[in-house]
């Protein structure tokens, strides 16, 4: 990326967050506010409220992400379990990841514990800047195939397959790593709070 200067950095960030894409499952676009509507009515329906008429016994989120994407859903996972009461886990718990990857391959240590935690009512929150890395599209399958709901962040080609593969799906539309890390973490970052704000209000279903 060429020099900047903060001024103009942050006027770029701005315009990327206004600017970024939501589609659902089928492609069909969404608006960002109706996007984060939909995500917060994901994340919504997994609190104790909404559990008291669930059909589902304790359905939770699994986050996944690597490297700076795997520091956002930690950050993400905090927010779900302290300020919204939440089950939430990361499958970044260092014994165990470089235990599988050790033995198996890197490609394989998400799907493999996404085949022992994943169960019908999750949600399953992935988060690629490439939206390529085959760990994380592998974990999304395997996801899917169990009755999850996912809900995916990626960035950089406007056609990476990890788009196409939520329920719904963000899109920032930059090759530049810290924008779209920076992008990810705020738009989760509205997300958590949007639901927080929304049940503090009583308005948990839309």
């Amino acid at each position: 990326m060429p020099d900047m200067k903060a001024e103009s950095y942050f006027q770029k960030l701005g315009e990327l967050l206004s600017g970024a894409e939501v589609t659902g499952g089928d492609g069909a676009p969404f608006s960002l506010e109706e996007g984060m509507g939909e995500a917060t009515a994901m994340i919504l329906s997994l609190t104790p409220a909404a559990l008291a008429t669930s059909a589902n016994a304790l359905p939770k989120a699994l986050l996944i992400g690597n490297g700076g994407s795997a520091a956002i859903v930690s950050h993400v996972q905090n927010d779900l379990c302290k300020a919204l009461g939440i089950p939430a886990m990361v499958f970044n718990e260092p014994p165990l990841l470089t235990a599988l990857a050790n033995d198996d391959g890197y490609e394989t240590v998400f799907r493999q514990m996404a085949e022992l935690w994943a169960r019908p009512g999750d949600l399953f929150i992935a988060v690629s800047s490439s939206g390529k890395s085959e760990n994380i599209l592998s974990a999304v399958e395997a996801a899917s195939s169990r009755g999850c709901k996912v809900l995916t962040f990626s960035g950089f080609s406007p056609d990476n397959p990890l788009r196409r593969m939520g329920d719904l799906n963000f899109y920032v539309a930059s090759d530049f790593y810290g924008f779209v890390e920076v992008a990810h973490m705020a738009l989760a970052h509205f997300m958590t709070d949007n639901a927080l704000s929304r049940r503090s209000e009583g308005k948990e279903s839309r």
